[in-house]
């Protein structure tokens, strides 16, 4: 409690929000490629769950998702007031207040977990709570200030939901959701180093040891690179070991030498303005990645391509 009454003591914001405030500490962004993968996993599981339950299922997911970027808000209001990209967000701009931000965010994450088992079971349920648990306790409050592999530990969260989803629908977890879950994971360090890249600025104003901060641009690049290799073939594990076709292995092949050839490109390009946009691109075409595969396996697997 004393910890808690000393954060909100920190947070000096008049609060009442609007609806457009909590929908924004939810970071729909984010949540909108939470339903996503969580979709994907609800598509592929071999059994079969009735349409309402499944919607209610993907929902509570959602929720949960939303209630961890709520409760990260609140944790991270000190260093969202610092970094460009996050100062307007409803808390540093004190249109919510931290007590606000970290109710609404509790009251979410219970919901959303007690409903999950309800209509569905609760492995699910309890894949969701560790979910939530994870990304804001061991990513939020611990990794993401202590070490440059916050990211690599934390992207964990992140890769959960089709996990999450999958067990929402078969009520156990299976080699093919691991699999989804690597793919997320291994997806994810790349992904955020490239962004730290170019908002390398704002990391170190909020002495946040992300890797470019901590090890240098150089080595950063260099690990964005060997992530970039192993994508390649995490991302044609669906296709190895048989839960996809013939086109998603040739799409994933495809888009995973994209994703290494703007890794290098990144790699080459090390100063000036060029090393900013080769890093910007690498970020865009890692959104453009991950949401292309996903795609690509839900298509395949409503529709029976490659079979």
């Amino acid at each position: 409690m004393a910890l808690l009454e000393q954060r909100d003591s920190e947070i000096a914001s008049t609060g009442s929000g609007s609806v457009q405030d909590y929908i924004a500490l939810l970071k729909p962004r984010v949540m909108s490629l939470v339903i996503f993968t969580a979709l994907v996993g609800v598509v592929l599981a071999p059994q079969v769950q009735h349409p309402i339950l499944s919607v209610v299922s993907l929902l509570c997911i959602a929720i949960g998702a939303g209630a961890s970027g709520a409760l990260n808000m609140w944790w991270d209001e000190d260093i969202d007031r610092i970094m460009s990209r996050t100062k307007n967000r409803p808390i540093p701009s004190g249109r919510v207040s931290g007590p606000e931000a970290f109710a609404f965010g509790m009251v979410l994450s219970v919901g959303s977990i007690i409903v999950l088992g309800l209509v569905s079971n609760w492995i699910a349920a309890a894949l969701l709570a560790f979910t939530i648990f994870f990304y804001v306790v061991i990513y939020t409050m611990w990794l993401k200030r202590s070490t440059p592999q916050n990211i690599v530990i934390g992207g964990a969260a992140g890769a959960l939901p089709p996990v999450v989803g999958w067990s929402a629908v078969s009520g156990n977890i299976s080699v093919e959701s691991i699999a989804l879950f690597m793919i997320i994971f291994t997806w994810t360090p790349p992904h955020f180093w490239a962004l730290a890249l170019f908002k390398n600025d704002d990391y170190k104003a909020a002495n946040i040891p992300m890797m470019p901060v901590v090890v240098g641009e150089s080595a950063t690049r260099n690990q964005i690179v060997l992530y970039s290799l192993l994508l390649l073939p995490v991302g044609m594990s669906p296709f190895i070991l048989g839960f996809s076709g013939m086109i998603y292995g040739a799409f994933s092949a495809v888009m995973g030498s994209a994703f290494l050839f703007f890794a290098v490109q990144l790699w080459l390009k090390r100063e000036g303005r060029d090393a900013v946009k080769a890093a910007v691109r690498l970020f865009q075409f890692s959104l453009i990645y991950l949401s292309s595969l996903f795609a690509m396996l839900l298509v395949e697997s409503l529709f029976k391509f490659g079979a």
